[in-house]
């Protein structure tokens, strides 16, 4: 089969993705419709009577008391004030993880840098009014003006109109979308900005893109998609054990690179003990239009799309994905609210004073009177007579009298019905968060847990794409923070910057082997993010707990600690040296564990000032002890060793005592007995007595 072109390949990957959006966008058409429609309700003045209201009340007042923007923002508020951050843990357990608090440093860095926030806070607020938001993750170059310099960064960015640009495929059914295998993000540019940019006229595009149900070309805009693909290989990895007894890894690429490789391995007598199959998964992008692909960007870092996306509230209807936001449900009870107090309004508008009513001839050459009577306030108005039949003056006063409008009854009672069911859908912020004097601790907690049960599940779906984003970055930092002793910016959880350097060689303190320290290629952790107070809030209620403490202890120790502790979580402009003062004398008192950098910082304090003489005294006493106890020992096992030796000698002397015995008798035999008259049978034992 012949291999197709490089131009051919990316115009059937173009009709491909035409086809995948198409499906996309056609079944959530709708669904993302409704979202829109939402976050205009509840933002943009005048979208509350859009419709067919508009078309009703066209030549009346239509007035907008808004009341699902202030519950909108509450829920925004509780956000702000409860920020979720991400944490990396040991996948074995590992306490300390020293890599696992790099990985931390290096995030909190990454999103400082990029003002995440930004990209946070939108796409929550889109979530909550909604339904849906979503931001991205990419890497750029620290310096963008320095031709040899490679090093990347990870930036965090906001996408807006998440409902109208973020479509992932149907397929994908988890929440965080992290088994989504492909994504497009559209982005609408004017057709002039389009030409300048891609050199590309939409007037030339083929005509069957306008067969499909979304129009990528409009008359005012041009409509350009960022389509992430995901590309999985099975890969099979060889493994061989070597003459020590150790596993070697290879795959085929290895082996691909270097044919003699396996021939020097069984040279060696390294052989193949199994094989396994893993999948590799990579991400690629192209940047495509209605017309054609514009650019094959290539494989990204990482093996995870890099878009998160966040939902309000989310399931799934007719195997359809279904989501909204805090607006949807009131929006009807808002509307009937407008409706009732532009009525109200109107009625109150009518003058409520009674009004005569005359006829032409009563009031002609008077009408400037009557009509200045409002500004002037004549003592008295002048009418004509009128004339009966017979041509005799009659007089007569006003034909009748205006009225002044009436309230309906049914309006007062649905206007209190519309009200109750507002705060029954949003909750009620005059009842809820009212702050009343002379309660308790307790009560003012509950009053809390209340008003945060309204914006938890938003909470908790927001934590889930905070803890996607976490999985996303980590998977891209493997990729691009890899430079051997680059030094990297890092910030601590209380808001400290640091530095690190990666890839840095340094001593296994247990194995004594050379490890690199810092070596981000091989951080696997799992990634948490937790729903929590913000940082400021919890040393709020550190402070006020420890401070309640403080009134029960009785130990003066004790109390010392908690004044420390106290004093160095507080806030306030100037307090900084106050609680880095208070820190430090927590660490010498050992109740707060020390970091590497303060550690080193109290030995070179401990090395670098005098000692007190009575601890010094103390040492060398405890020195001396040591040395005897020592010689002690010494002494100790030399006397066992010259027992055992003198132990030696004496059954070696006995043994040649008992040989010299047995000699010098068989001599005095020899002697006594003439040679012939006295043999030994064989195996018969000759017995001599000591000292015969």
């Amino acid at each position: 089969m012949a291999r197709l072109s490089n131009d051919q390949r990316l115009a059937n990957l173009h009709s491909e993705a035409l086809a995948q959006f198409d499906d996309v966008q056609s079944a959530l058409r709708d669904e993302r419709l409704q979202c829109l429609q939402d976050r205009r309700f509840y933002s943009l003045a005048g979208s509350q009577w859009e419709g067919p209201l508009w078309d009703q009340y066209e030549n009346k007042p239509k007035f907008e008391v808004n009341k699902i923007m202030l519950a909108v923002i509450r829920v925004v508020n509780e956000y702000r004030n409860n920020r979720i951050t991400v944490d990396f843990v040991s996948k074995d357990g590992v306490e300390n993880d020293k890599l696992a608090e790099v990985c931390d440093g290096l995030y909190r860095a990454d999103e400082q840098a990029s003002v995440a926030d930004e990209a946070y806070d939108n796409a929550f607020e889109e979530a909550v009014g909604g339904g849906i938001g979503a931001w991205r993750l990419r890497t750029v170059y620290e310096d963008d003006e320095d031709p040899e310099d490679d090093r990347q960064r990870i930036r965090i960015e906001p996408i807006f109109d998440a409902d109208s640009s973020v479509f992932f495929d149907l397929g994908a059914k988890r929440q965080d979308k992290s088994d989504a295998k492909f994504c497009f993000v559209v982005t609408s540019m004017t057709r002039q900005a389009y030409k300048d940019t891609w050199g590309d006229d939409p007037t030339d595009w083929p005509k069957i893109i306008h067969q499909y149900e979304f129009d990528w070309c409009t008359p005012d805009v041009v409509y350009v998609a960022e389509y992430f693909k995901v590309e999985e290989k099975t890969e099979t990895i060889r493994i061989f054990q070597n003459i020590t007894g150790e596993e070697e890894r290879y795959t085929q690429a290895d082996f691909a690179n270097d044919e003699t490789l396996e021939e020097t391995l069984a040279a060696i007598g390294t052989t193949e003990i199994r094989q396994k199959r893993v999948k590799r998964r990579k991400v690629r992008k192209y940047v495509m239009s209605g017309g054609r692909v514009l650019e094959d960007a290539g494989y990204i870092a990482g093996k995870c799309i890099p878009i998160v996306v966040v939902y309000g509230k989310r399931w799934f209807v007719d195997n359809v994905e279904r989501c909204m936001g805090h607006v949807r449900l009131a929006k009807d009870a808002q509307r009937l609210k407008n409706m009732q107090l532009s009525k109200l309004g109107e009625i109150s508008a009518l003058s409520s004073v009674e009004k005569p009513i005359l006829t032409p001839e009563q009031v002609a050459g008077h009408q400037v009177m009557w009509a200045e009577d409002n500004l002037k306030d004549y003592p008295y108005l002048l009418i004509n007579p009128i004339t009966d039949q017979n041509g005799n003056q009659a007089v007569s006063g006003p034909v009748a009298y205006t009225k002044s409008p009436q309230i309906p009854p049914a309006m007062a009672a649905l206007l209190q019905i519309t009200e109750t069911d507002m705060q029954d859908i949003l909750g009620n912020p005059a009842g809820a968060d009212k702050m009343v004097s002379n309660i308790s601790g307790k009560a003012v907690e509950m009053i809390q847990a209340r008003v945060d049960g309204q914006a938890f599940i938003y909470m908790s779906n927001f934590a889930k794409g905070m803890k996607r984003c976490g999985e996303i970055w980590l998977s891209m930092a493997k990729d691009i923070y890899i430079e051997d002793k680059r030094k990297m910016k890092t910030i601590a959880r209380t808001g400290e910057a640091g530095m690190i350097e990666l890839m840095q060689p340094t001593i296994n303190q247990e194995t004594g082997a050379m490890v690199m320290a810092n070596d981000m290629t091989s951080a696997t952790f799992d990634v948490i993010a937790d729903v929590g107070p913000s940082s400021s809030s919890k040393k709020s209620a550190t402070v006020r707990a420890i401070t309640g403490m403080l009134q029960i202890t009785q130990d003066p120790e004790t109390a010392q600690v908690l004044t420390a502790m106290a004093m160095m979580n507080m806030e306030g402009e100037g307090l900084s040296d106050t609680n880095a003062y208070f820190r430090k004398k927590l660490l010498r008192m050992g109740v707060v564990k020390p970091t590497d950098d303060e550690a080193q910082e109290m030995m070179a304090e401990m090395q670098g000032q005098p000692q007190d003489p009575n601890a010094l005294y103390l040492q060398a006493a405890a020195e001396e002890a040591t040395a005897k106890a020592a010689q002690a020992r010494a002494s100790t096992v030399k006397t066992i060793a010259d027992a055992e030796l003198s132990r030696a000698k004496t059954v070696e002397t006995l043994s040649n005592v008992d040989m010299d015995s047995q000699d010098h008798a068989l001599k005095m035999m020899a002697d006594l007995v003439p040679p012939g008259q006295f043999e030994p049978t064989p195996g018969t034992t000759v017995i001599v007595e000591p000292g015969a």
